[in-house]
């Protein structure tokens, strides 16, 4: 069964609840600033096992002491959908283990 786009209120209320989220065209996206470039590097480790667990995968960037993903569905045509919020809220509640902010 294919994944549903979601409507514009609808992403709307879902980005009510996870701060530092925002929509970026058909896109959420959040940086997250770490102290180190190793803990950026350690993030983005556990965000890739997190992707491949879900088999939802973002836009990940690395940058020095930065993480930047985007995230949408191509099997719903490149639209937001549920899966995106559920990759969204897994990084936040690791987001704090690496002290990302």
């Amino acid at each position: 069964m294919p994944t549903e786009p979601l409507s514009q209120k609808e992403i709307e209320d879902r980005l009510r609840e996870l701060p530092g989220w925002s929509q970026e065209g058909d896109r959420i996206a959040r940086t997250y600033r770490l102290g180190t470039h190793f803990a950026a590097t350690a993030m983005v480790v556990h965000v890739a096992r997190i992707q491949e667990e879900l088999n939802h995968h973002s836009d990940l960037t690395l940058g020095y002491n930065t993480v930047n993903l985007t995230v949408n569905t191509h099997d719903a045509g490149g639209a937001i959908t549920e899966k995106d919020f559920s990759l969204a809220a897994r990084v936040e509640e690791i987001a704090p283990v690496h002290g990302a902010n």
